[in-house]
Parts: structure tokens; C-alpha cells; sequence
């Protein structure tokens, strides 16, 4: 297959590219710096600069849309929000225009979106149709799904993919916590009681893959292990994995005051059930924590 990929540099998409330019797919990658591609992702992709470069005859079977400002960078100046707003439901805009201008249409648009849509829901068990409880990070995934779903207008099958916590060797959030806890110095965040939706980057990719092949799959999946953990779960699960105590709490006011409105990321909780996947007989390669965190930390070097 022909395929496009917006976030191909990114910890999720230098591991997609990797894999299916490996199974023989030709994958171009759009990035502001093209030359960063060759570098994170391999010799062999296409690097397209900016999408008004696509012209009309160009062709893709597939585009999977992962680009977007990390959310976890900087505090949330509301410059800083916009900026995170932009760089996904603007660009998604932008990317449904030149499909619109394509002479052949995709086959299917995967879109990311996060398990933030649901916003903080406490202890409620969460799928596909769940309701939301507004919250900037609410708005911001329903945003860009609603953006993304506008591809269906011109006949493209549109799946949006919500994502967990995205677990694997070398990056991610994961790589954030690992100094303090190394040291012994890790701890639950807030009380610990929030849940935490997680996936390994390998599933994810697994998903994608199936998208591509099963045309029956279309709307929102939750790209998340059937096994969510509360936050004191999730860090005795990791300290364990690391042999190293974790015996510094974080209160949740000191989060509060340091991150301001972005300690929804760390302090909401999200109980989410991928059911639609589960539905689909999808297997997941890592259901138990333990085991993600195991591989995750076995490479974290490389």
C-alpha cells in the first residue's frame, strides 16, 4: 500500500513507519523538517515538507493522521493551548482539504484522538459510548475527531483512535518518570486513586494494522489495554519492575500548583474498556501491566 502519515517522527509513528516499511508498504512522511525523517525514521521514506506540496494526483490508500504539539511540553498558557489546538484540528482541516482536492480518494483516514475525550470520570468504567464530562483536554480530542470525520463527506472510511498511555522503550511519558523513580524517589500522584488507561506502543501499532485490513472498522476504538490500573497500582507495578521503592507522594496540590490547568493530565482519571476491539476478537500482545513495563524497560536504553 501507498501510505501518508502526518507524526511519523513521533514515539507512536517512527515505531509505525519502522514497521510498515519492513512489511513492504511505500510511506511517506509529512514533518516541518523533512530532513529529520531519514534520521528517525529510515532511509528508505519519502519526506514531504508541508501539505500544500501534495498536488492533486497524488494517491494514498491510506493516511494515518498522528501529528500534533505534545501535550505534556510546557505548562498551559493559553498561547500554549492554542498552539496545541492548532497543530491537530488545523492541521486536520488542512489535511481533509487536500483530500477533497485528490483526484482518488483514500481508502481510510485513521486519526488520533486521546482517551482525554471521556474528561474526568472518576471510577466509571468507560467505552466507545460513554458521554464525556467537559474539560480542555475533552474539548480538544472532540475537536479533532469531529475535524478528522469530515474526510467522510468524499467517501473515506474514517477511524479515530483513542490512545492511552502509550508504553515502549526510549520515550513517551514513561520516560518522564523514570529519573525520580530510579532514584527511590517516585511515588503515587494525588491520593493515587485515578485511574490510568495504558497501552503498549506494540498493540497500537497491531490496531492500526487491522484498521488497514478490516474495512468494517470505522468510528471511534479505544487504543487501550482491557487492564486499566489506578495511579498506586501502576506505581507499585513500576517500582517493582525497577526494584526500587517508591515512597515520595506527590500531593495533589503541589501538581495543582506547578502544572496549573495541565495536572488534569496526571490528576483526571480515565477507566477506559476498549469493548469495540474487544467486540472485533482483537488480541492484545500485552494485556498486563507488568509485562508492558517489563519490555518497555528491557530497551529503555536504546
Amino acid at each position: 500500500m501507498k501510505i501518508l502519515i502526518t507524526g511519523g517522527t513521533g514515539f507512536i509513528g517512527s515505531a509505525l513507519v519502522r514497521r510498515l516499511v519492513e512489511q513492504g508498504h511505500t510511506v511517506t512522511v509529512l514533518s516541518r523538517n523533512p530532513a529529520k525523517v531519514a534520521k528517525i525514521c529510515g532511509p528508505d521514506i519519502d519526506a514531504l515538507g508541508d501539505l500544500d506540496s501534495l498536488k492533486a494526483d497524488a494517491s494514498y490508500q491510506v493516511i494515518i493522521n498522528l501529528a500534533g504539539e505534545p501535550t505534556f511540553a510546557a505548562r498551559w498558557s493559553e498561547a500554549r493551548k492554542q498552539l496545541i489546538r492548532n497543530s491537530r484540528i488545523k492541521l486536520t482541516e488542512r489535511l481533509i482539504k487536500c483530500i477533497g482536492r485528490m483526484a482518488v480518494k483514500p481508502e481510510l483516514l485513521i486519526s488520533g484522538s486521546a482517551v482525554g475525550y471521556y474528561g474526568d470520570q472518576g471510577d466509571t468504567v468507560l467505552t466507545e459510548q460513554s458521554r464525556p464530562s467537559p474539560n480542555f483536554s475533552q474539548q480538544l480530542c472532540a475537536d479533532w475527531e469531529d475535524a478528522a470525520k469530515k474526510a467522510e463527506q468524499f467517501g473515506v472510511r474514517v477511524c479515530l483512535v483513542r490512545t492511552g498511555l502509550v508504553l515502549a522503550p526510549g520515550g513517551g511519558l514513561l520516560q518522564r518518570m523514570l529519573p525520580p523513580f530510579r532514584l527511590g524517589l517516585g511515588g503515587r500522584l494525588g491520593d493515587g486513586g485515578q485511574w490510568m488507561s495504558w497501552i503498549h506502543r506494540q498493540d497500537w501499532i497491531n490496531i492500526a494494522q487491522t484498521m488497514m485490513v478490516d474495512t468494517s472498522m470505522d468510528g471511534p476504538y479505544n487504543a487501550t489495554s482491557p487492564n486499566p490500573v489506578t495511579n498506586s497500582e501502576f506505581t507499585r507495578v513500576l517500582s517493582h519492575c525497577l526494584k526500587r521503592p517508591a515512597l515520595v507522594p506527590v500531593p495533589a496540590w503541589l501538581l495543582k500548583m506547578l502544572l496549573g490547568e495541565m495536572s488534569e493530565l496526571v490528576l483526571g482519571s480515565q477507566r477506559v474498556i476498549p469493548e469495540r476491539l474487544l467486540e472485533k476478537g482483537f488480541t492484545f500482545q500485552y494485556s498486563d501491566l507488568a509485562c508492558a513495563l517489563t519490555q518497555a524497560l528491557s530497551k529503555d536504553h536504546e
